[in-house]
């Protein structure tokens, strides 16, 4: 039996997000790539375009979420969980997102395409000032800066550009200086 029958038979022929009946596709879900019922959902095109493109979210077609968060079939749940956390500025899906329940694999799954991370568990470099700092960002030193392991000394007022930022620790960024990859305290920099 192919994928797509599969998933038209576990649906009723339905969209199994919205309940609509016309335009349906099998949509797999990121960041899955092998074509598995257990990976994929049958949606309608309306669905699929708003999942793809969220300048094109409609909140109002959403609130069909109220019921499809409930399916048995962990694709479904998982982009259920992603298209709330998307309109979480809407108000109605956070007491939606509250009620949902998720099996830690599924919760995994939903949150693997990245940027779902709650704003409390992201980590948010900021300068001395309070600014926030970007991965590529041009920052300068506040203060003469001893190296770890070396003799060398970053000296106040030395630009360090293009930085990277630490994914674990929002205390630390990398950058260069005088040819050296080192690791710079946040609130010994400033942003320019």
């Amino acid at each position: 039996m192919s994928v797509l029958k599969e998933l038209q038979d576990r649906s009723n022929n339905t969209c199994e997000l919205c309940a609509a009946t016309e335009n349906l596709k099998m949509y797999l879900v990121p960041p899955k790539t092998e074509e598995i019922a257990d990976h994929a959902i049958l949606a309608c095109e309306t669905c699929i375009s708003q999942i793809e493109d969220p300048e094109k979210i409609d909140p109002n077609h959403w609130r069909s979420l109220n019921d499809s968060m409930w399916s048995q079939y962990t694709p479904v749940k998982v982009v259920a969980w992603r298209m709330l956390n998307q309109l979480k500025g809407e108000g109605w899906p956070v007491d939606l997102l509250g009620m949902m329940y998720m099996e830690p694999e599924e919760l995994e799954f939903a949150k693997a395409a990245g940027d779902f991370a709650d704003d409390e568990d992201k980590v948010v470099h900021r300068d001395c000032n309070g600014v926030i700092l970007a991965p590529g960002d041009s920052v300068v030193l506040i203060k003469d800066l001893k190296v770890k392991g070396s003799s060398m000394v970053a000296k106040q007022g030395t630009a360090v550009r293009r930085i990277s930022l630490d994914p674990e620790n929002a205390n630390f960024i990398e950058g260069k200086v005088e040819g050296q990859t080192i690791v710079i305290i946040t609130e010994y920099v400033k942003k320019i």
